[in-house]
């Protein structure tokens, strides 16, 4: 390859944002095909031709246009991934996670954020069907049965996270909500609270709804009538707000927060009215992001895996990737554990 031919090269490409498999046959002395079969992992291709292929495209900066690929296999290793409230402690966690944990397995993260999907996530779950996704993870909103049928159909798999939806062929992946309220209204109760109030938020997520839910009813069962703040956002200042609301009107020894970011906002909510904790006051959170074991808050909480969820999350987009057709749906429900730290007091 002379330098002449380069620069000709160079100068040919100003106008252009990528070079192209051409450019590189072109300056290689080789055809398009001999170009791909070198970039084809297992492809049969001469040592020389390899050779002057790669120092070819070391010369121009060849990248494989991996997108162009999948177009014309039907097949890519993008996984779409769908999500709202993504700076919030939680899902960001979760994000990292799973979009580190694909990179490592070849895969790659096409996120779309759902936070102004007031129509639903729909359009979002067709936009991304576009891009031929290995499968879709869908971490907010709940899609209907028809879009589910529609990846199904094309052969993409639909993993539903902390969310369910009957009746459809999706993988469903959650944790044990119904096993964490239980945990935190029996630890309350061991503690000897019985003027006990719940804080969730305005946002009748099926996360919040099971969790809020159950930790009624079993309150109920011991024969207390529970406190209930369900208003405004999933948001620390809801916390703070709800402290204010409820120990303005009631005089409760014990709370469960539905979320830790909303506890952390109780817990200073509470401490600005005067309230020990957990002298005076007992509260439980659920999720046990980072901030639940910062210094100035040591919160109780229930713990959920989160590299169990990444874990079963990519065991069921592996099971599509098999090469044997799409794979038994998954249904699991992932346990939980309760963090003790410092702000229920001692069972009594």
């Amino acid at each position: 390859m002379s330098s002449g031919h380069e620069d000709h090269l160079k100068r040919d490409r100003t106008a252009r944002s990528f070079v192209t498999s051409e450019d590189v046959a072109r300056l290689a002395g080789v055809s398009r095909s001999a170009v791909s079969r070198t970039f084809t992992p297992g492809a049969s291709v001469s040592a020389d031709v390899r050779h002057r292929v790669q120092e070819a495209a070391k010369t121009l900066g060849y990248r494989v246009n991996r997108l162009a690929r999948s177009l014309i296999s039907d097949q890519s290793n993008l996984v779409g991934v769908v999500g709202a409230n993504l700076s919030l402690p939680f899902m960001a966690r979760q994000l990292d996670e799973l979009s580190r944990a694909l990179l490592r397995r070849g895969m790659q993260c096409l996120l779309l954020n759902a936070a102004e999907a007031e129509q639903g996530i729909t359009p979002l779950i067709e936009l991304i069907l576009e891009f031929r996704v290995r499968a879709i993870v869908v971490m907010s909103g709940s899609p209907p049965t028809s879009i589910i049928d529609e990846c199904m159909a094309n052969g993409v798999r639909v993993i539903l996270v902390n969310r369910q939806a009957d009746d459809t062929e999706a993988d469903t992946i959650i944790s044990d909500d119904i096993g964490g309220a239980r945990i935190a209204a029996e630890r309350l109760l061991q503690a000897g609270c019985r003027r006990i109030g719940v804080v969730g938020s305005g946002a009748q997520t099926p996360t919040q709804i099971r969790r809020r839910g159950t930790f009624v009813d079993w309150i109920k069962d011991a024969g207390i009538e529970p406190a209930v703040w369900a208003s405004g956002n999933t948001l620390y200042e809801t916390g703070v707000e709800a402290a204010r609301g409820l120990l303005a009107s009631h005089d409760l020894d014990g709370v469960f927060c539905v979320t830790d970011l909303m506890a952390l906002g109780f817990l200073d909510g509470a401490r600005m009215m005067g309230r020990r904790i957990p002298e005076d006051l007992s509260v439980i959170g659920f999720d046990d992001i980072p901030q639940s074991a910062w210094a100035s808050y040591r919160l109780t909480t229930v713990r959920q895996s989160m590299s169990d969820l990444t874990g079963s999350v990519l065991a069921a987009i592996e099971r599509e990737m098999s090469g044997e057709g799409m794979a038994p749906l998954a249904h699991e429900v992932l346990p939980v554990e309760l963090v003790e730290r410092a702000t229920v007091r001692s069972t009594v």
